[in-house]
Formats: C-alpha cells, structure tokens, sequence
C-alpha cells in the first residue's frame, strides 16, 4: 500500500462526494473512545427511553472496527435538506395546522443517501490497483442513521461541524439543517484534522426553547421528553405532562434548531426528493387526521412518516386537535374516529375533546414557538 497515492484518492473522494451531491466530505480515524463513558451514563439514566437498540450491540457504537471487521477510516458526509420558503414558524403558530419535521417533507434520506455512499464506493473501488480491491473481510459499506454508529461524533471528529448544546452537528458555513452519513472503509486513507471549534459561546437559546424542557444540561438530551421522540420512537400512550406543550407538532420538531443563531447560514437544499410532498408543509390538522389509513400508506409511500405506522399518526394528530382553538367541525372529527383505530387513539380523542370543550382553555392556549431568528 505505501506506493500508492492515498492523499490523492483522499482529494478524488471528497470531489466525488461533491459530485454526488453531498455539500461536504471529512474522513476520521475509528477512535471514539473518548465516546464511551458519556455513552454509558447517558443509557444508564435510561435517557434512551423505549429505544433499547441504543443499549444493543455491546461495544460496536465506539468501536466502528467491530461493527465492520477491517475498518480502518470513516469516510463522514453531511448534505442539506431544508426546503426553501417552508415558513415554519409561520405554521409553528397557526394552531389549526400541522407542523411536520422539515426533514421528513419530502421522501424518505436514507435510500437517496445510501445509493450515494454506495456510488461513492463504487468509484474509491474503480480507481484503485488490483492489489488494493477489497478483498475476504475488507469492503467499503454505507450507514445512514441505520446501525449502531455514533454519527455526530464521527462528524465531529471528520471536520463537519461541532457538537451544539442541543446536542446536533453544527457548521459555521451551514447551521445544522443537514443530513450525516457515513462509508466505512479498509483503506488508510490521511484523515482530516480540521475539527471546526465548538462556537455556541454563552448562548442557551436551543436549551430555553425547548417547549418539554428536554435538556437536562447542555450537551444532554432525555429523548423521554423529546418531542421528537414522543411523536416518532415513543409507543402507546404519550404522558399528558407533554401533550399541550406538544401543540400541533404531529412529527418531529425543529425549534431547537429554528431558535439557532447559526442556521442563518443555512442553504436551501438542492435535492428534489427533499422538496413537501402532499402539502404536508402547510396541511390542516383536521385534514390529515380525517386521512383513512389506506390515504395514509398512499400519501406516506417513501417518506419517512410511513414509519410510525397509522396508530400513532392518529395519535399525534389527536394531540394537535386538542390544542386548536375550539372548533364545532374539530370536534366532530374527532367524534367521527372514535372506536375505528385502537384504544390507543381513542384515549387521545377524549383528551382532545376534553381539551376543545374545556372553557377555561379555550381562549388562552398559545402555542409556544420559537421566534423568527432569521
């Protein structure tokens, strides 16, 4: 291996990547071991809530080289996904629609990813000599938020950004509206040594906003109290601690990003796969929860909604109509899917119609949204 140019290969990968339409390329050693006390104390706090995966695979999240035997480089990417003019804060405050995560508007990262990281594999494998192929164990393989792989501090480490206090990637060129993914490789490739300082300063912005006060401290987050989680990895019931301070966020939740400083920088994305689907940017609460569960798997096919299944898209929905203004045609929606879900859903339709005919609220809810910091 030492005849051959790895420092030029190195240069070819990350102008392949660009290609490719990933925004930025860094390549890191395997060492997270930096990684493994904070992981352990953070799962021993059972902060990973109903996610057991997290506390899976025994050593394989630090350690890339058990994951994938050979490993010797990560091979970081990150690539951008907000749409343009999707007036988030706008529809954060309008009580009668729903807030979608804008990562899940359009279809579904990981497969649009993947096949990228795997092109991008394809032409590592194209350029180099015979006797460098991957060979019995070795391989290049992709991962894109789908095996235990500890991706923000491998984007950390490959340069991408730093680690913010809500505890996302963040870039000083791009805010943290992106995607990570990452290519596992044999090869020895130079790794970058550029790590973006950590410049969140005094600034607790991300950490105040939060409207379940998810942050135990800085750096920290309890997924039980998530919104994100709640509404996405979180099954059954969801505590009525979080439901009015979940207003009519039906999947995901963004302000701790939305509030950042940072995200001025942000670009819109390029990709078009990325781009609202079904108006789910702007739709109506009432709307999308009046979706039978076929529209659902209909209007959902490749898109990372589909994954929390009709239940819990019933659930959450429940929640959002509970928080609208009082409304005479809200109400008899949620009259009208009583008993055709699962007790589950009906449990969260009695909520909201108590909330909708509850006078003391109804006049006074406000959803709590992060302000324009555009």
């Amino acid at each position: 291996m030492t005849d051959f140019d790895f420092y030029q290969l190195a240069r070819d990968i990350k102008r392949w990547g660009r290609e490719l339409g990933f925004q930025q390329v860094g390549i890191t050693d395997t060492d997270l071991s930096a990684h493994e006390p904070g992981l352990q104390h953070w799962l021993e706090q059972g902060y990973q809530g109903q996610m057991q995966w997290m506390a899976e695979h025994g050593n394989k999240r630090t350690r890339p080289a058990e994951l994938v035997p050979g490993t010797a480089r990560v091979i970081c990417v990150r690539m951008d996904y907000l749409p343009g003019d999707t007036e988030q804060i706008k529809v954060l405050k309008n009580p009668t629609q729903a807030y979608v995560s804008r990562y899940a508007l359009g279809r579904d990262y990981h497969k649009l990813i993947r096949k990228r990281l795997a092109q991008l594999g394809q032409k590592i494998e194209a350029a180099l000599p015979e006797g460098l192929r991957p060979q019995g164990e070795q391989q290049n393989r992709a991962f894109v938020d789908s095996a235990p792989v500890l991706e923000r501090p491998l984007a950390d480490k490959a340069g991408l950004g730093w680690t913010g206090k809500h505890t996302l990637i963040l870039n000083s060129e791009a805010g943290s509206w992106f995607f990570l993914g990452e290519l596992f490789t044999y090869l020895p490739l130079p790794v970058d040594t550029s790590e973006q300082p950590n410049r969140c300063g005094e600034c607790t912005a991300c950490l105040k906003v939060c409207p379940t006060d998810a942050f135990p401290t800085p750096y920290t987050l309890d997924a039980r109290r998530c919104i994100s989680y709640l509404t996405i990895e979180h099954k059954g019931s969801i505590p009525e601690e979080f439901r009015e301070p979940m207003g009519n966020r039906v999947f995901g939740c963004d302000d701790c990003q939305a509030i950042c400083p940072w995200n001025k920088y942000a670009k819109p994305t390029a990709e078009t796969d990325f781009l609202p689907r079904h108006s789910l940017d702007s739709a109506d609460l009432t709307t999308l929860f009046q979706w039978s569960e076929a529209q659902f798997l209909n209007n959902t096919e490749g898109s990372a909604i589909r994954r929390i299944g009709y239940e819990r898209w019933q659930r959450n929905l429940a929640i959002g109509l509970g928080n609208a203004p009082s409304d005479v045609r809200i109400q008899q929606a949620l009259q009208a899917q009583l008993g055709q879900v699962s007790p589950t859903v009906d449990e969260h339709i009695e909520w909201a119609l108590a909330q909708q005919n509850d006078p003391r609220k109804r006049r006074k809810r406000k959803i709590k949204a992060p302000p324009n910091s555009g």
